[in-house]
C-alpha cells in the first residue's frame, strides 16, 4: 500500500483539503501532519519518513534537505501552481517527481483584482472602517470604473481575463507584454512607459523571475500620475516595496490595495499594511472554494496515476523517475 503525507496543519486540512484527504485514505495510507501548526523543513522530514508521497502545502517550502534524506520519497505534489519555493534541481538530482496543480485560481485572483479596485474607487474599506468608529468619513468623491484607465502590467491567464472583464465594464484597458501579443477586442498592447503614465488603475500580473524583480521601482513609478490607484494581486516580488511606500507617503501614488507583498507567505508587508488608507488583504487571492478543491483534487489526481501505473499530470520534471518506477514494481509485487 502507498503511504501518502499531508503536511497541511488541522485547520488548512478542514478548509483547503477535506474532500481530497478522504478521498486519499481510500487509495492508500495517509499520514497527517503530527502538530497544530504549520511544519518546519526538519519537522517535515521527520513525520514524512518512509512515504512515497509527499502532498505539501504551501507553507512548507520544498527544500533540498527533503529530497536528500526522505530515502523513501519517489513524488513531492505541490497541491498549487507556484513552485517558485521547491527545489526541484535538488529533487531531479535525486529522482524525484515533483508536480504541482491545476491553474484553477484565475478567476478568482482577477475577481479580487476587480474587488480592490471598486473598493479603492469608491473607498469601501476606508469608509466602512470610519462609519464602524462613529465617525462620519469625508464626502470624498469615488472614481467609475467606466470611463478610466486601467493598465494591466503582463497578459497571461490571470492578466488577459482580468481585461475581458475590464472592457465589460467600459474601461479602457492598456496592456504591456514584450513576449505576448494581446488581440483581445477592446485591449490595447502599449509599452510599459506609456501604460505608467496613462493608467487611472496599475495592476502588476507579470511572471515573477529574475527579470521582473522590482519591476514596479523608483523609476517605474516616477512615471504613474498622482492621482492614479496602484494594485497587487500577483507577487511581492514584483514591487520594491520602500519605493512604493515613499511614493504613497509623498502623495505621488494616491491609493494602494494589496493582497501579496514581501511577508510571510506572500502576504503583505507589515510597513505596507499599516499605512493609512491602504487596503491590505492577506493573500486571499485563490480563495474560494472552487480554486481550493480543484488544486486539492490535483493531488488525488495524481495519486490514482501513480496507482494506475502512470505519470502523475502536471510533473514538472518527468525525466526523474527513478524512484517512480521502483515504487510501481513494489506495488505490483503487492
Amino acid at each position: 500500500m502507498i503511504k501518502i503525507f499531508l503536511s497541511h496543519n488541522p485547520e488548512d486540512l478542514s478548509v483547503y483539503f477535506k474532500k481530497a484527504h478522504a478521498a486519499l485514505t481510500g487509495l492508500g495510507q495517509v499520514v497527517l501532519n503530527p502538530r497544530a501548526r504549520d511544519l518546519t523543513t526538519e519537522e517535515l522530514i521527520e513525520a514524512a519518513r518512509g512515504c512515497e508521497v509527499v502532498v505539501c502545502h504551501r507553507s512548507t517550502h520544498g527544500k533540498r534537505q527533503i529530497f536528500e534524506q526522505l530515502a523513501d520519497l519517489a513524488v513531492f505534489i505541490r497541491p498549487q501552481v507556484d513552485i517558485s519555493d521547491v527545489d526541484v534541481e535538488a529533487a531531479s538530482a535525486h529522482d524525484i517527481l515533483v508536480a504541482n496543480s491545476v491553474p484553477a485560481f484565475i478567476p478568482a485572483t482577477a475577481e479580487l483584482a476587480l474587488a480592490l479596485m471598486l473598493d479603492l474607487a469608491r473607498d469601501v474599506t476606508v469608509s466602512t472602517l470610519e462609519f464602524k468608529k462613529g465617525r462620519m468619513p469625508p464626502s470624498t468623491m469615488g472614481r467609475q470604473l467606466s470611463g478610466s484607465t486601467a493598465g494591466i502590467i503582463g497578459y497571461g491567464a490571470i492578466g488577459s481575463y482580468l481585461a475581458g472583464k475590464l472592457v465589460a465594464l467600459g474601461m479602457r484597458v492598456l496592456v504591456s507584454d514584450p513576449y505576448v501579443t494581446a488581440d483581445q477586442e477592446g485591449v490595447e498592447q502599449v509599452a510599459l512607459e506609456k501604460l505608467l503614465a496613462e493608467s487611472d488603475f496599475v495592476v502588476p500580473l507579470a511572471v515573477a523571475n529574475a527579470e521582473t524583480e522590482n519591476l514596479i521601482n523608483a523609476d517605474t513609478l516616477a512615471l504613474v500620475k498622482p492621482e492614479a490607484y496602484f494594485v497587487n494581486v500577483s507577487r511581492g516580488n514584483l514591487v520594491d516595496e520602500q519605493a512604493l511606500e515613499a511614493a504613497y507617503r509623498e502623495k505621488r501614488i494616491a491609493k494602494i490595495a494589496m493582497d501579496v507583498g514581501r511577508g510571510p507567505d506572500q502576504r503583505p508587508s507589515s510597513h505596507m499594511a499599516e499605512l493609512d488608507g491602504v487596503v491590505a488583504t492577506p493573500h486571499l487571492g485563490g480563495l474560494t472554494v472552487q480554486n481550493a478543491e480543484a488544486q486539492a483534487w490535483s493531488a488525488v489526481e495524481q495519486v490514482e496515476a501513480i496507482l494506475a501505473g502512470k505519470m502523475p499530470p502536471r510533473t514538472i520534471n518527468p525525466s526523474s523517475n527513478g524512484r517512480l518506477k521502483k515504487l510501481w514494481t513494489t506495488l505490483r509485487a503487492d
